[in-house]
């Protein structure tokens, strides 16, 4: 299957450039389908620029305080500079959907 998810230039870059290889998201009826082999192509919102990725390895988490808890915060998309801090996605997801639904970490890689 292939799958298809909007992101922010920034995350869109890290992947692209080998720097982020968990994608985090909330476990909604359409992360649930996902499964390890599909594609998921990531389409940068401000350009339109596509990438390819494969999954190579879903986590799924009651929240992202466990998932934060759970990997390197460098394959999360911060630099070792950076404090990694879960309520950053709250930004993007309301508490309430959070406890609804949970939350996954998806482990991807590019396609060429």
């Amino acid at each position: 299957m292939i799958y298809y998810m909007k992101l922010n230039t920034e995350p869109y870059e890290l992947i692209k450039f080998g720097k982020k290889n968990i994608e985090m998201r909330l476990m909604d009826e359409k992360r649930e389908k996902i499964s390890i082999g599909d594609n998921i192509i990531f389409t940068n919102i401000n350009t339109g620029e596509q990438l390819k990725t494969i999954v190579l390895n879903i986590f799924p988490f009651k929240n992202f305080e466990d998932l934060y808890r759970a990997f390197d915060k460098k394959r999360l998309g911060y630099s070792s500079e950076q404090d990694a801090n879960p309520s950053d996605m709250e930004h993007y997801y309301k508490k309430e959907e959070i406890d609804k639904y949970g939350v996954v970490g998806i482990e991807i890689d590019l396609v060429e």
